[in-house]
């Protein structure tokens, strides 16, 4: 059997690796247009910041070790064309200029997602970066130790985590964002006030609900001010942070599709086309609180389907549990949790449901220290089950959003949370967890 990879940073490195650890008798052709695999981009923050002092420690796998394995790897090569009837690729050395052609028993399509960059006047201008890879990490780095300025587009995970690190570095932030809230998709109203407030203490300036109209330049092409619809802003280096899009166009109209190119895939990895696989930021997942496709691009659902993919390429062995989309947020000593629907995406989505918000100390007043933990879970009304829910403490109550994940995708309610055996020891919680009191108060509603 032979499977063509294309692209391999999370999902590419986990479906290959796969492959080859369950078929070894395999033949696996990797296709990757930079000279890299598996690059964390969600680490690139704490590599702007310092934190992480060396590069390579934000790869978990490399070449050497997939070709260990028994993978060819066609590194710095950029794949053209597919041709789904022929089952061939067409793929470009993209340093000699050298074209290829190759067939495929079965293709793997792990081409990732890219940066959305909006058609705004001055876009192109120099020092309006893009942060998504590796180099785009290193380019940032070496453009900001002169920069003083800096505006961040896009208040979501990415942005906010570049904000602190330019804040720790001593720069002058501002942050953009078209909505009015920062961090919107995963934290409800109570707990962004509170990260808003924070950010605004630490002397970051806020633009928000509003977009970004046009950037100008110096004499030498640089960027230099930022004007939105009511405000201007100073800026020697901008950061583009709106999103992404799935790059999916080498198989446009040969797959099915959501609207916005994601590829739609079944319980098994596999598209349309059973002969063709999809995994990571270029294909859907199936979001478990709405039962139905949705577009998470997170590095924790690109590794799961790449194992999947692996598991299932010969046949249907292991089928997809689905998402709730768990994240952590790490914010100027702020430790935040989301898993799931907030109860603004609950309404947008005409869901039915409630929530209730609570706070109490992570453990027994009696202790040395303690912490107060905010909370909210939201749920369907009718039938109780939990649909979504956020913490945020300065104490780690992080884990507690994967507890909340499982009680997700095992449908649970309520009632089920609410009385669910958590151990006690006075040293880390209450004889009720702060996750059964939340709970309880629920069923009060």
């Amino acid at each position: 059997m032979k499977v063509v990879v294309v692209g391999c940073t999370h999902a590419g490195t986990s479906a290959v690796k796969k492959i080859l650890t369950t078929h070894p008798d395999a033949e696996v052709l990797v296709y990757e247009r930079n000279d890299n695999v598996s690059f964390l981009s969600c680490g690139i923050a704490l590599y702007v910041g310092g934190v992480v002092k060396n590069a390579q420690d934000l790869f978990y796998s490399n070449p050497q070790e997939l070709a260990s394995l028994g993978a060819t790897l066609k590194m710095e090569h950029a794949v053209t064309r597919i041709d789904t009837d022929s089952k061939t690729i067409t793929a470009g050395n993209l340093n000699t200029g050298e074209v290829e052609t190759v067939n495929y028993d079965k293709l793997v399509m792990t081409t990732g997602s890219w940066p959305i960059i909006p058609p705004i006047p001055g876009i192109r201008y120099e020092n309006i970066l893009l942060c998504k890879n590796f180099n785009q990490a290193n380019e940032i780095i070496a453009k900001s130790q002169s920069a003083k300025k800096i505006v961040v587009v896009g208040g979501g995970y990415i942005g906010i985590e570049l904000v602190e690190a330019f804040v720790e570095s001593g720069k002058e932030v501002t942050l953009i964002d078209g909505l009015d809230r920062i961090l919107n998709k995963y934290l409800d109203k109570p707990f962004t006030d509170k990260l808003e407030e924070e950010l605004k203490n630490r002397g970051v300036n806020f633009a928000l609900g509003e977009n970004v109209q046009s950037f100008d330049a110096d004499a030498s092409g640089k960027v230099s001010k930022v004007h939105t619809s009511s405000q201007s802003f100073d800026a020697d280096m901008v950061i583009m942070c709106v999103g992404f899009t799935p790059s999916t166009e080498l198989l446009k109209d040969k797959v099915e599709m959501l609207p916005n190119g994601a590829i739609v895939v079944d319980e098994y990895m596999k598209t349309s086309n059973p002969d063709i696989f999809a995994a990571g930021d270029c294909a859907v997942v199936h979001y478990n609180p709405t039962k139905s496709h949705s577009y998470i691009p997170l590095a924790t659902n690109a590794v799961r389907q790449g194992l999947l993919v692996g598991a299932n390429i010969k046949g249907n062995t292991l089928a997809y549990r689905g998402t709730q989309g768990t994240s952590g947020l790490y914010l100027f000593g702020w430790k935040i949790g989301s898993t799931g629907m907030t109860i603004e995406n609950a309404k947008l989505n005409n869901i039915d449901a409630d929530y209730v918000y609570f706070e109490d100390n992570y453990r027994p007043e009696f202790m040395p220290t303690t912490e107060k933990v905010m909370m909210q879970l939201v749920f369907e009304k009718g039938t109780k089950r939990i649909i979504g829910g956020q913490l945020m403490s300065k104490y780690d109550i992080t884990q507690s959003a994967n507890t909340l994940s499982l009680a997700i995708q095992n449908n649970m309610t309520v009632e089920d949370l609410a009385l669910c055996d958590f151990f006690f020891q006075p040293h880390f919680d209450r004889p009720w967890n702060y996750l059964n009191l939340l709970a309880q108060e629920a069923m009060k509603k």
